[in-house]
């Protein structure tokens, strides 16, 4: 992913906050290394993943209905 992430991450610590963010998007983006993979599922807290992919999720759908609304005027 981003070497300056897995430079300041060691791939046996619990991640961090931002760290649990950037493994989100790349996720949804389907660009998540296997590094950083095997560290999410060996170290991580799976609530704190879910937690954040459900807020991700739901701000990419209310973007997604706030970009239609903007784009297709009301009659």
């Amino acid at each position: 992913m981003m070497n300056w992430l897995q430079a300041s991450e060691d791939a046996t610590s619990k991640p961090s906050f931002f760290a649990v963010v950037i493994s989100i998007l790349a996720a949804l983006f389907g660009v998540q290394s296997e590094r950083n993979r095997q560290r999410d599922f060996n170290h991580g807290n799976p609530a704190i993943y879910i937690a954040v992919g459900i807020v991700f999720i739901v701000l990419f759908v209310l973007t997604l209905i706030l970009v239609v609304n903007w784009v297709v005027p009301s009659s």
